[in-house]
């Protein structure tokens, strides 16, 4: 099962080429270590010119690799010994000189023969001038790759160091830790599609004030971020939140509950697993001023009336038709009481419910401590991150669906 997949140890070659987005690579290389992730880099002679080699040592506590036949520390052959303790090669920033050479199969420097000869995934993004991004030639050479199963990491649009606008400039940091972790992760979420909410809604009394909720979504985001490197195709349906969207996972904007009602029925029939991690505003006022209500009016001081907004998570147990459904319970009091009870009337197959009143759970935290519950079984779960309560989330879904018990 891959719940049990850990990054701790994993060894990612990391080949660095000579653009001036070499700049950034240090902060990845950071990024990937806090996963636990092992980063060895060969650079090219062009690297060199742009980022020390003792910088890239320093940071990853590791020789950097710069030439083919240098001397060894142990008696290896470089390029084979980097190829095979690779998990995964990545070439970032990718020049349009690099990706010719390994499309028509040339092997005359170090990181060459190294793509040569590993057996790993293959990473390439490309960084270079939108002229170049865009030339004939480059594009073909990048369509041969990807033809062959590399995987290429699309360049992003925006400011070019040259003044221009355009494509070209290197992906964000926050793209590329994605798709090295997904490329690094077990793909027992292949072949399922999966709708998650995330995230408060809101519910306008007048164009500025409205209800919500103190959700952050950033349990959502984490299951949406799960699931994709976990090899699924993931739809996130999502209030507004402070989040960046998660690489690689489509993402659809709502705000209010009936927004987010509509987009979910939509959704649904494509889907294989819906996790309902939103929070909706269980209310919204029965009247809606279309003006900015003022302080001084009295009719400010009439009490506020409200009415029921859509169940979502009910509608979507009463549709499910053999889908796998997942609600969150948020309580205060009586949790696996309230949460099997939600689970029953919502018709779902696996409840989290999380105690509000616990130090660390809930709303605004980056931790969570939750329990699990189905209609026979009860699995609570440590304080731990909101990452790591995604990956038990899924884990137990796949469990369950294999006829398993939690």
């Amino acid at each position: 099962m891959g719940g049990s997949y850990t990054y701790k140890g994993k060894h990612v070659v990391l080949g660095v080429t000579g653009g001036i987005a070499a700049y950034k690579v240090p902060e990845l290389i950071r990024a990937l270590q806090r996963h636990g992730i092992i980063v060895e880099v060969i650079m090219t002679k062009a690297a060199c010119e742009f980022v020390t080699s003792l910088t890239l040592r320093e940071i990853t506590g590791l020789p950097v690799h710069t030439e083919m036949f240098a001397p060894p520390v142990q008696w290896q052959t470089a390029h084979i010994s980097l190829a095979r303790k690779a998990n995964l090669l990545a070439i970032i920033p990718a020049t349009a000189n690099i990706i010719g050479k390994i499309a028509s199969g040339i092997a005359d420097d170090l990181l060459t023969t190294t793509v040569m000869a590993t057996r790993a995934p293959v990473l390439i993004a490309p960084a270079m001038n939108t002229a170049m991004y865009e030339n004939p030639v480059f594009r073909r050479n990048l369509e041969i790759l990807s033809g062959l199963g590399y995987r290429i990491v699309p360049a992003a649009t925006g400011d070019l160091l040259c003044g221009e606008k355009g494509a070209g400039r290197l992906a964000s940091l926050d793209v590329l830790e994605e798709e090295v972790l997904r490329l690094l992760t077990p793909k027992d979420l292949k072949g399922k599609k999966l709708l998650i909410t995330a995230g408060p809604t809101r519910e306008y009394l007048d164009p500025v004030r409205f209800l919500t909720n103190d959700s952050s979504g950033r349990m959502g985001y984490a299951l949406a971020r799960e699931a994709y490197r976990r090899g699924g195709e993931v739809t996130l349906v999502t209030g507004r939140t402070s989040l960046p969207y998660p690489p690689g996972v489509r993402t659809l904007p709502v705000t209010t509950t009936a927004e987010l009602y509509e987009t979910v029925m939509a959704e649904l029939p494509a889907a294989d697993i819906i996790i309902m991690a939103g929070a909706p505003a269980d209310f919204a006022p029965a009247t809606v001023s279309s003006r900015k209500i003022k302080k001084t009016e009295e009719s400010a001081l009439i009490p506020l009336s409200l009415e029921l907004t859509p169940d979502v998570a009910r509608a979507a147990g009463e549709k499910k038709d053999g889908r796998f459904l997942v609600i969150f319970a948020a309580e205060t009091n009586d949790l696996v009481t309230n949460a099997r009870a939600k689970l029953e009337r919502k018709q779902a197959d696996l409840a989290v419910a999380n105690d509000l009143t616990e130090e660390g759970a809930g709303f605004q935290h980056p931790t969570n401590k939750v329990t699990l519950v189905t209609k026979e079984k009860v699995k609570a779960l440590p304080l731990m991150s909101k990452e790591e309560v995604a990956k038990e989330i899924i884990t137990t879904i796949l469990r369950l669906q294999e006829g398993n018990d939690l």
